[in-house]
């Protein structure tokens, strides 16, 4: 009968294995290492790091009455602007986007930082690139220096706001948004400049292909118009003081979260003067 088939395994000597024992040492070192290293980032996030190349987003807008050969002057008023214009140079983007906030809305911005909007300067940068659409939240000023100590240390931390010298009161919202499309109009050289609600959720890349078709336009507003009834019953919650001059039925008006102008119709509300003695 034939003999079985006899099979031999090879040893190799000990001195052969040291080498592969050695390898996987290493490697089994190295990756727990990148794994401990990877862990402690999670656990301990740096925000407050900051290239030491990058220039401050976030821009302090003053208007005042007088002159000053250190800034620029705009209709009887006067514009200093912080660190974080280039020289007042205009910054040329498609679309400037001023997110309207306040002291109460905390909230409302971190979730839109947590969603939509970029929370660091690399990210807000990036979406600038891919869209065309630099975005800040715009916010006034208040006499409570608990509050005023809260946004500066929001601002040092996200770097994305722009500030008026304005009360941020809600009888004032009308004043607040003039003083913004003046200022954004100063700082960007832009085609179009959006106001929007900080309670929305925004596409930001939609947006840029809607502003992108009307750019052939020069004098554009993009957003809904409302009109209704003037409320004279002083009970009502939206009761209006001046309703004799108003007629029963408001005007044909802008209104809505979210709507754009054409640079040559913010260029119209820079030229305006306010004649209405009231400092803004």
């Amino acid at each position: 009968m034939p003999s079985s088939p006899k099979f031999f395994h090879a040893r190799q000597p000990p001195s052969a294995l040291r080498p592969t024992v050695l390898l996987i040492g290493f490697c089994l070192l190295f990756g727990l290492s990148g794994f401990i290293f990877g862990l402690v980032s999670l656990l301990h996030p740096s925000r407050q790091y900051k290239c030491l190349t990058s220039k401050s987003r976030s821009v302090k807008v003053i208007w005042e009455t007088g002159s000053s050969s250190s800034s620029s002057s705009q209709n009887g008023l006067v514009l200093n602007v912080g660190d974080g214009n280039d020289n007042n140079k205009r910054k040329k983007v498609m679309g400037f986007v001023g997110i309207q906030t306040g002291f109460r809305s905390t909230g409302r911005r971190q979730s839109l930082r947590k969603t939509w909007m970029p929370s660091d300067a690399q990210g807000l940068q990036r979406v600038e690139e891919a869209t065309g659409l630099a975005f800040r939240f715009v916010i006034g000023k208040t006499k409570e220096k608990q509050k005023m100590a809260e946004l500066a240390k929001e601002v040092a931390e996200y770097d994305d706001f722009l500030l008026l010298d304005i009360e941020e009161e809600y009888s004032k919202l009308p004043y607040k948004t003039l003083a913004f499309f003046k200022a954004a109009y100063a700082l960007f050289e832009a085609d179009f400049y959006v106001k929007a609600d900080d309670d929305i959720y925004l596409r930001p890349d939609r947006l840029s292909l809607l502003l992108a078709k009307e750019r052939s336009h020069s004098q554009t507003y993009l957003g809904c118009m409302k009109k209704g009834p003037v409320f004279t019953d002083p009970k009502l919650k939206w009761y209006e003081p001046l309703s004799y001059l108003l007629g029963s039925e408001y005007f044909l008006h802008a209104y809505g979260p979210l709507y754009a102008l054409s640079a040559d119709v913010v260029a119209s509300l820079v030229a305006l003067r306010n004649n209405s003695g009231i400092s803004i």
